[in-house]
Formats: C-alpha cells, sequence, structure tokens
C-alpha cells in the first residue's frame, strides 16, 4: 500500500483535522516509511515463535477498591468555559 496526499486528506477529513501542504508531504514520507518498515516485519520467518498474546509477563494487577476524596465540584466547575449543572459542557462531535 503506498500513501499519497488523497489518502492524507482523507484520513484528516475522517479525523477533523487540518493541515497545511508542507505538513501533508510530511505525512506522506512519514506514512510510507512506516509502512514498508511493517512490510519488513511481514517478512520475518516466525514459524517457530511461539504464540503469544503479550510481549510482556502477565500478572495480576487489580487492587482493592478504596474510598479516596475526590475534588470539589464548584471549584473544579470553575476552571469550566461551559457547564450545565454539575457537568461540563463541551461541543457535540458526533452526529
Amino acid at each position: 500500500m503506498i500513501v499519497d496526499k488523497n489518502t492524507v486528506d482523507y484520513v484528516a477529513k475522517l479525523a477533523r483535522l487540518e493541515f497545511s501542504d508542507e505538513e501533508k508531504e510530511k505525512f506522506v514520507e512519514d506514512f510510507n516509511k512506516i509502512l514498508e518498515f511493517v512490510e519488513k516485519l511481514n517478512e520475518v520467518n516466525t514459524d517457530d515463535v511461539e504464540i503469544s498474546i503479550s510481549a510482556y509477563p502477565m500478572y495480576n494487577a487489580l487492587r482493592e477498591d478504596e474510598v479516596k476524596t475526590s475534588l470539589d465540584v464548584e471549584k473544579v466547575l470553575l476552571n469550566a468555559p461551559d457547564k450545565e449543572n454539575n457537568f461540563f459542557r463541551v461541543p457535540k462531535v458526533v452526529d
């Protein structure tokens, strides 16, 4: 797969991002380098490699629940540019 300027434009539109032409050219170059590297990884013989879920040893990271004091709602909402009741009000991003 080759990434071109149209692909970068399409992904940027989906992510609702805007880039200059110079930034788009840099992304095209960077994405193609990444894809070249992935293609090299696809060439590696992994027939004798044991299948694993994680490269790191698995251990139980759970902890006991404990009650902690939280921030004061009124103080937190003082920093909010827009609020409604006891909640931050943010622009709608999904139709």
